[in-house]
């Protein structure tokens, strides 16, 4: 481990005891997200297995230390001044894959578009929407990710997952998640780590096709870069990167931060910029189009680290 360890918390510094040299200390947080930016994590660990989560959940136990799950970073945004407490990250362990004719089943850290490429592979259909989400098994049904008319919640038909306060590993139906637009009901504390899936037999070739189509699609309508897929959710009966553009805000710039002249729903980070220029240009686009239109735009991103930040799954 290197780096110092802030002593004037003592909860944690007690869970850097414990945790000893599976911990990592001031850990760059930055590249481990797709906006490439942001600061570090008082403590990281990366577990490969559930006897090592088990082992955080023992050294977390009593202890008041804020907790980050960290999948791919495909949809958060992790302020510079980092992350002031532990941050979970599952290890290589985690990305096993294994079928058993129509029924997947995925570890929590298995990539998105990697397992959508596999389950084609395989003749299998339902997932090819997957390989436009640069996430993870576990990031998706923390948020119920999805797109191309899919989601999430279409095909998983269960989840495992190992609860950090409890230190205890459950498996339940996917009925007990109460999947809901991008959300689901895992809690800050959870980390899953498999999730079974339930396809269709499908045709390899149109599957094949249908990734190519999706990936043609976004490479086409969605930008490149440093960047988090969509910031915003859209409002009902409307686009919130139509209001970003019709309130005069598409290739706006603040610091090393710009609205993607390409999606106005995106934002782009400059390479070694600001978390926090990013973060205050998201701020600024909600003020605006409130003024300009009347809606309130909700963020799609989740934010860590800023006034209104939490733990959870990102």
């Amino acid at each position: 481990m290197t780096g110092p360890l802030d002593t004037r918390n003592d909860d944690l510094a007690a869970l850097g005891r414990a945790l000893g040299v599976r911990a990592r200390r001031d850990h760059p947080l930055g590249a481990l997200t797709t906006y490439r930016v942001g600061g570090t994590a008082a403590l990281f660990v990366e577990p490969d297995d559930e006897d090592q989560l088990l082992a955080v959940a023992r050294g977390l136990s009593g202890l008041q230390v804020p907790v980050l799950i960290l999948g791919k970073g495909s949809n958060l945004l992790i302020a510079d001044g980092g992350f002031p407490g532990l941050v979970v990250s599952l290890g290589t362990g985690f990305e096993v894959v294994s079928m058993a004719g129509r029924t997947v089943r995925a570890g929590g850290g298995v990539s998105l578009p990697v397992l959508a490429r596999r389950t084609v592979a395989a003749g299998l259909r339902g997932l090819e929407w997957a390989v436009g989400v640069p996430g993870s098994v576990g990031g998706a049904v923390a948020m119920n990710a999805g797109g191309h008319g899919s989601d999430t919640a279409a095909v998983l038909v269960s989840y495992r997952w190992v609860d950090l306060t409890s230190g205890e590993v459950r498996e339940s139906a996917v009925e007990q998640l109460e999947f809901a637009y991008r959300h689901s009901g895992v809690t800050a504390t959870d980390v899953v780590v498999a999730g079974t899936f339930e396809l269709e037999p499908g045709h390899t070739d149109e599957g094949k096709a249908a990734i190519d189509e999706i990936v043609r699609w976004r490479r086409a309508n969605q930008p490149g870069g440093s960047n988090a897929g969509s910031v915003f959710t859209n409002p009902p009966g409307d686009s919130a990167g139509r209001l970003i553009e019709s309130s005069g805000l598409k290739g706006l710039r603040m610091g090393t931060a710009e609205v993607s002249t390409k999606h106005a729903n995106f934002i782009q980070a400059d390479p070694d910029g600001s978390a926090d220029d990013v973060g205050r240009l998201i701020a600024h686009l909600q003020q605006a189009v409130a003024a300009a239109t009347g809606v309130t735009l909700r963020t799609e991103v989740r934010m860590i680290g800023f006034d209104d930040a939490g733990s959870g799954a990102g």
